[in-house]
């Protein structure tokens, strides 16, 4: 047996796909708090980078508090234009110097920003449309000692903090997670390009039926009037719902921009494809936590995962990686209906070795908690010896922070 502190126990309730009311949110790419998650960890991965090829090592910084204030746009059908740009801070912590040698961290995380931006909000003009500033201090002393030496095989924690994670997702989790993805990817974005990239999606199931309700901003030089707009909103429900008979067999109703009036004329316009550029401001770590979702009916770390260090910052890694394990779990272990684990850290404590790992099962009908107990428990441990890979893969872009 291992001497990690491993428990697992049967969770007392049901599973949250057989329980009566569900709610899952999806905050898309281009939502206001969104673009400080994907710039914030695009910042994070090309500081992590620019440590390695010049010193060989990961060093001490955070930018997980990027800071969005919303612009001021006048939308119209053919196109409009940006009065106030918006804008956008880069805060948080970094090391500047090594050895004597002066780092361009500051001209790193400008150009990832930048870089991000313009890959993933097209429409918005940089420079223009969004001034983007940095404002990187240096970090602190005592935690850039509980950092690590180079020798440490395994880095210490920097924090007693927590992270949670689970699977497998339900049916309503499944759809809400998907349909953002194709609707801002290559299945229908692509092909779309008067739909905006700033796309919520709240999922809510009672019994057996789903609601899903959109919100997608459309950009207006793509729209010349209001049937080019309703027919816009009309083929993202269509879609929508086609995407969801993929992963349910329940009933489900689509609903698209249920604010419109569109008597009143009052419609989800934008001109850049985002509500940034019009009273919506935004923050790191106020959206999608570390699977992409926000799940009121499961246990969820309130950390932001998106910015912060991948070599010891246990808001980042234990998110990442319990969900990691969540995952893993359930797909080499049959009879399991529902998985929650937990991981909390000691400051100081090695990242590999938690203060406590729990993992809360519900089983099928027929498995117990004993016949499995052993190859979950087996599976856990070998992930929390393999944690230096979340790290690898974090700061190669293979794991989503959001």
């Amino acid at each position: 047996m291992t001497d990690r502190n491993i428990r697992l126990e049967s969770a007392e309730k049901r599973a949250v796909e057989d329980q009566e009311v569900e709610i899952v949110e999806r905050k898309g790419i281009g939502h206001p708090d969104s673009i400080c998650d994907g710039i914030a960890e695009s910042v994070s991965r090309a500081l992590s980078n620019l440590y390695l090829e010049r010193v060989g090592k990961v060093l001490h910084y955070n930018t997980d508090e990027t800071q969005l204030v919303a612009g001021t746009a006048a939308p119209a059908f053919g196109g409009g234009e940006v009065i106030e740009p918006i804008y956008l801070l880069i805060v948080g912590r970094a090391t500047k110097e090594y050895d004597g040698k002066k780092l361009p961290v500051d001209s790193a995380a400008l150009r990832a920003a930048r870089e991000y931006l313009n890959e993933n909000i097209p429409e918005l003009d940089v420079g223009t449309d969004i001034i983007v500033d940095v404002k990187l201090g240096e970090g602190s002393g005592d935690l850039q000692d509980v950092f690590g030496e180079e020798t440490q095989e395994v880095p210490m924690a920097n924090d007693t903090s927590f992270g949670v994670g689970h699977a497998p997702l339900t049916e309503t989790e499944q759809i809400v997670l998907e349909a953002e993805r194709a609707l801002n990817g290559a299945r229908y974005g692509d092909d779309h390009p008067e739909l905006g990239q700033d796309i919520k999606l709240m999922g809510k199931r009672e019994g057996d039926v789903i609601d899903v309700t959109v919100a997608a901003a459309m950009i207006d030089s793509y729209i010349d009037d209001i049937d080019d707009y309703i027919d816009a909103v009309e083929n993202v429900r269509a879609f929508v719902t086609e995407l969801a008979s993929e992963y349910t067999d329940r009933e489900v109703n689509v609903e698209v921009n249920t604010a419109d009036d569109y008597e009143a004329g009052s419609i989800y316009l934008t001109t850049t494809g985002t509500s940034a550029e019009q009273g919506d401001d935004g923050s790191v770590g106020r959206g999608n936590r570390a699977n992409g979702l926000i799940t009121p009916n499961r246990p969820m770390s309130m950390e932001a995962t998106s910015g912060k260090n991948p070599v010891n910052h246990i808001g980042k890694i234990y998110n990442l990686l319990s969900t990691h394990i969540a995952e893993t779990v359930v797909a080499e272990v049959e009879g399991i209906r529902d998985l929650q684990v937990r991981l909390l850290s000691q400051i100081g404590r090695p990242i590999d070795e938690p203060h406590v790992a729990d993992a809360k099962v519900i089983t099928e009908d027929g498995v117990t908690v004993a016949d499995i107990e052993d190859e979950v428990v087996a599976i856990i441990d070998r992930e929390l010896a393999d944690v230096t890979d979340i790290t690898r893969r974090t700061i190669e872009g293979e794991l989503s922070t959001f």
